[in-house]
């Protein structure tokens, strides 16, 4: 397998050429995460994996909880299916913990403090309402818990970890917090071996390609726990060795990939970049050096390999998009990102 197909086969599992889904919580269902602290950008990765869909479509399921918003695997935000947050919270939540030890205890935050602000949120919350942070930060003062520096961020994070909030509906353009009972079914638990199985198959059938070592930087495990989930669903992949690395995805290698050029507009932290440990094979060789950076910035790709990146000017009732190539494009080429640049316009408006 050449580096390419590699690229081209993780742009067709993650459903970025030829999407199949029609509802946005079914994308995030079959992703199990996806990295969301750019908001917008986030939206428009589960735009880019659908089939006709509208920026407003992805904000009303959001709206009605059907895709959350919270803080896990590594951590940092991602959307997550209501029906899969508890279990990969409670896979993932540990380790998390333990990378926090030290900025927990330098702003004198300890277990009876975190048991206490868990409280004042629950009972602040319930009854389904849902608050902003400013109000949140009233919540507390009145409290007489403190939230300067980094301790209401900190609070609320392991608010999140502990499974008591979670997002709730955006009021205007500012986020809101709800309780996780009141936007998540209660789940039977899984037993830690079910939960690194489950969150493997998930991994590598929307993600394959992918090495056990991708898997274990992608979901914050140890590559001990990443091979064990790895194990227990080796049957249903097939792998590939490539310069002495173990590429495991799902038997699908027969697909018929694109012969006229495809391009797409990534948003930055797509988890076309970010959910590998090494990234050379997303871009074209001669650009290494020019895209160092690729999970960072939204990436222009021509034939499943980024070229370039982008920026978006939001107008009333258009985007000007502003392309950096780091090369010259023939013109087959370039009609297909002018193909991206208008999708990307009606997923907007």
């Amino acid at each position: 397998m050449k580096d390419h197909r590699l690229a081209s086969l993780r742009i067709y599992n993650q459903q970025i050429y030829k999407p199949e889904f029609k509802q946005p919580e079914e994308v995030v269902k079959y992703m199990v995460a996806m990295q969301a602290q750019d908001y917008a950008g986030a939206k428009w990765a589960i735009g880019l994996r659908m089939q006709n869909v509208g920026e407003n479509a992805i904000e009303q399921a959001i709206t009605d909880g059907k895709i959350l918003r919270t803080h896990l695997l590594r951590p940092t935000w991602h959307f997550v299916s209501p029906q899969d947050i508890r279990w990969v919270l409670t896979l993932t939540a540990p380790r998390i913990h333990a990378a926090s030890a030290a900025m927990n205890k330098k702003f004198e935050l300890n277990n009876t403090l975190f048991n206490e602000s868990n409280n004042v949120l629950a009972n602040a919350l319930q009854g389904n309402k849902q608050l902003t942070r400013p109000e949140l930060v009233d919540v507390f003062q009145r409290a007489e818990i403190a939230t300067d520096d980094l301790r209401f961020t900190l609070l609320l994070m392991r608010a999140e970890l502990d499974q008591v909030i979670c997002s709730g509906a955006r009021a205007g353009r500012q986020f809101t917090y709800a309780l996780l009972d009141d936007r998540a079914p209660a789940t039977v638990p899984l037993k830690h071996e079910e939960a690194l199985t489950k969150l493997a198959h998930g991994y590598f059938d929307s993600r394959g390609p992918a090495t056990v070592h991708d898997f274990a930087t992608w979901a914050g495990l140890t590559v001990a726990d990443a091979t064990t989930g790895l194990e227990n669903v080796k049957a249903e992949l097939i792998n590939e060795v490539i310069d002495g690395k173990t590429y495991w995805m799902p038997n699908n290698t027969d697909i018929m990939l694109p012969k006229n050029p495809k391009a797409y507009l990534l948003p930055m932290y797509d988890e076309f970049a970010i959910a590998y440990k090494h990234r050379d094979a997303l871009v074209n060789p001669q650009y290494l050096k020019q895209a160092r950076h690729v999970i960072f910035e939204q990436s222009i790709v021509v034939d499943d390999q980024v070229v370039g990146t982008w920026k978006r000017s939001i107008k009333k009732v258009t985007a000007d998009i502003t392309l950096n190539l780091f090369g010259k494009l023939n013109k087959t080429q370039m009609k297909a990102v002018e193909m991206a640049m208008e999708r990307y316009k009606k997923f907007l408006f």
